[in-house]
């Protein structure tokens, strides 16, 4: 397992990290103590960043999550977790002050912690931008200064809206999902900006929430029609040549050493070990060029997220 330094935090992470969406059965049932095992099993073997929300399973997540924890050194793991979101509607966001600092709280108990290591806004283009450069990180600097969290980050789709808060309020830590991955590496031109403010970057789904995977996306998935029939053909390209496309996409990501970690979520032991397995090795030039020829296409498409001011 590679380790990298998250921007100016000093803190030392694995370049896979545990996402925990899965463990509030984001992408099929799971039984908890698979998904407890999962957790003890990436512990064992170097994975050290687990990131979680309350969203997650309606709070399923944080709570399994804090009994796999339970037992464990404290320092054998990096945790962050979200605030902000709690469902999946417009009405579930709240992102005031008293909300978020509560929401801290609640984390805290079901975890089994009394402080995480990274506090996150989750998918912030779903508030007002100026509530939350006013209200919702300073009030997570003050859960900070009280010893709850260490550092204070962002998360959200649209990649623009992490310069333009970082712009007006500075944070530790980025969260992008679904931006640097085969098919899409909008993140890739705003790193040098991000190194330039010592931001640790966690980029989370770098298999594009299943889109790169032989069984596909969820039905939920929001991508359009035409991103998803090329990422099936590039999967089957990948069959047909022996691999998998999830393989391919996971060291892929791992190339860029601009970005400190790469969170995948799976409840799976086995799939933990397989991407153990799969990101301590390059990927296959010849193969990875023809992937991508297929992708070009589409590169770069994405989905609207969030109010539509800040699409």
């Amino acid at each position: 397992m590679h380790y990298r330094t998250l921007g100016s935090t000093g803190v030392r992470v694995s370049a896979l990290a545990y996402g925990g969406s899965s463990l509030g059965s984001a992408f099929r049932d799971v039984d908890e103590a698979e998904g407890i095992r999962s957790v003890h099993v990436a512990l064992d073997n170097g994975i050290n960043l687990i990131d979680t929300a309350p969203y997650y399973g309606a709070t399923k997540a944080e709570a399994v999550l804090g009994r796999a924890l339970r037992g464990i050194r404290r320092d054998r793991y990096v945790l962050a977790t979200k605030v902000a979101r709690y469902g999946p509607n417009l009405a579930d966001f709240d992102f005031s002050a008293e909300r978020v600092t509560r929401s801290v709280d609640e984390s805290l108990a079901r975890l089994g912690v009394d402080h995480v290591d990274f506090i996150q806004v989750h998918d912030m283009e779903f508030g007002d931008l100026r509530q939350i450069v006013s209200e919702t990180i300073p009030a997570l600097r003050k859960v900070q200064a009280a010893g709850k969290a260490r550092f204070v980050g962002i998360s959200c789709l649209p990649v623009r809206l992490f310069r333009q808060v970082l712009d007006e309020s500075p944070v530790d830590q980025i969260q992008s999902y679904c931006h640097y991955c085969l098919n899409d590496t909008a993140l890739g031109d705003l790193l040098p900006y991000l190194r330039e403010k010592g931001v640790g970057i966690f980029n989370s789904a770098p298999l594009a929430m299943r889109l790169l995977s032989d069984d596909g996306p969820p039905g939920w998935h929001p991508a359009p029609a035409g991103l998803r029939a090329k990422c099936a053909e590039a999967a089957a390209l990948c069959r047909a040549r022996g691999s998998d496309i999830g393989k391919l996409a996971l060291q892929y990501a791992l190339l860029n050493p601009d970005i400190h970690t790469h969170v995948v979520g799976t409840a799976s032991p086995q799939r933990v070990l397989k991407n153990i397995e799969d990101a301590s090795t390059p990927p296959d030039p010849e193969l990875l060029r023809d992937v991508l020829r297929v992708l070009e296409p589409v590169h770069n498409v994405t989905w609207p997220s969030g109010r539509p001011e800040n699409g």
